[in-house]
């Protein structure tokens, strides 16, 4: 690869997070980062604003250092930054971040504080000292399988806490989350879990009524200094529904809270944090709260809709850490429309007819994106494939849909 750039992204992943990280340092930079996966999925294939590496079982602890030494020691003339696209990576870069940022830049909080903040149940225990509003929560574990309790009514949610060990598991049935009406669904899912090789806990939850755009997600970039420098909250019109999607957003609109944002902003600087933090949360039309679910240690699966909006989230990152240019705070107000499925889809199964018309604006004025498709990146064989993929959704949505809450 050449550039006339003195530093180097590496990304590891290649979901289509990974594709709108690279697209943003391409718009930001017109540099190709360098992206490593374990296998080339279809959002970053056939495309010439990175360059791939695929590097087998990377997200294995005796796998992964040597691999990003090797990989340091081949761009020795650069500087290089390293950022996680997923769960699994950013974990092992904290884990492993004292040798690694000998050779890179590693905007991660460090390992004591993640084991504050990234199981369910530690996490909520944090949001009960900074007055932050979670769903009623019972957790059950491998032990507790067959005798624990509910202090709270049906239906309730039921999930991994720890997603990493979960991304690893299969069984049949699986979903990122499960929608249980009564104790018999409740036993026949944990028991299906339980068969699998996961064995971590398991949080259950009440599950907070509203369709998708309810739902609200939060992408923040924490600077070297302990200071926040970017926040911008969205709202999801429509999320994914099938059975590997569900939580997943498909269709959001930027919107703003100052209140909220200040909140998480305070929350974020007191208890050390730095590089991206991702929250998903759900407004609860009951007491008027926003509900936290979770806090991510790296940038959302669809934060391109920040950058799209006009706030580049690469950019704070590699200005803050590479090329040391001073930031102030922002919160981001611009409107914007980022969806990864056809309109068509957008528009037959989104609930909330307030953002749809909202959404018809935004299209109408030319403010909405898909970030797959980047006119800088096309390729013929690139594009028949997204196309495909996107078309895909209408299949997906007819099949999975249900309006009455998760699939």
């Amino acid at each position: 690869m050449t550039t006339n750039h003195s530093f180097l992204p590496i990304l590891l992943g290649s979901d289509m997070n990974a594709y709108g990280m690279a697209r943003a340092f391409h718009e930001a930079y017109g540099l190709k980062p360098l992206v490593l996966g374990r296998m080339n999925l279809s959002a970053t294939q056939d495309s010439k604003i990175l360059d791939f590496q695929v590097i087998p079982n990377l997200n294995e602890q005796d796998v992964f250092v040597p691999a990003l030494l090797k990989v340091a020691s081949e761009h020795a003339d650069k500087k290089l930054l390293l950022l996680a696209c997923g769960d699994d990576y950013a974990k092992l870069i904290i884990q492993n971040k004292e040798q690694l940022q000998l050779h890179f830049a590693v905007p991660y909080i460090d390992e004591k504080l993640m084991d504050r903040i990234v199981l369910k149940e530690n996490f909520y225990n944090i949001c009960e000292q900074y007055g932050f509003a979670y769903p009623k929560t019972s957790l059950c574990t491998f032990k507790t399988k067959d005798s624990f309790t509910l202090d709270f009514m049906y239906p309730i949610i039921i999930k991994a806490s720890n997603s990493v060990e979960y991304w690893n598991c299969s069984f049949p049935g699986k979903k990122k989350v499960f929608l249980a009406h009564d104790e018999a669904e409740k036993n026949a899912i944990i028991e299906a879990i339980y068969k699998s090789t996961y064995k971590d806990n398991l949080t259950i939850q009440e599950f907070i009524p509203g369709d998708d755009s309810y739902m609200r997600v939060l992408n923040a970039y924490v600077g070297k200094d302990g200071k926040v420098k970017l926040m911008s909250l969205g709202n999801p019109i429509l999320e994914e529904h099938s059975p590997e999607g569900i939580g997943s957003y498909a269709a959001i609109i930027n919107t703003f809270d100052e209140a909220l944002l200040d909140r998480v902003r305070v929350f974020l600087e007191d208890i050390g944090y730095i590089g991206f933090a991702n929250f998903d949360m759900k407004l609860d039309l009951r007491d008027g709260e926003y509900k936290l679910f979770e806090i991510n240690l790296r940038n959302g699966r669809s934060s391109y809709y920040v950058t799209a909006s006009g706030h580049n989230l690469m950019k704070y990152v590699a200005d803050d850490h590479m090329l040391n240019i001073p930031q102030t705070l922002t919160y981001a107000k611009d409107k914007h429309l980022w969806m990864i499925i056809p309109k068509g889809v957008l528009f037959k199964y989104a609930q909330n007819d307030q953002l749809k018309q909202e959404a018809k604006e935004l299209i109408a004025a030319g403010k909405f994106t898909n970030h797959l498709f980047y006119k800088k990146d096309f390729n013929p064989k690139r594009w028949a494939k997204l196309t495909l993929n996107n078309l895909n959704y209408y299949r997906k949505y007819k099949k999975y849909f249900n309006n009455k809450g998760l699939s």
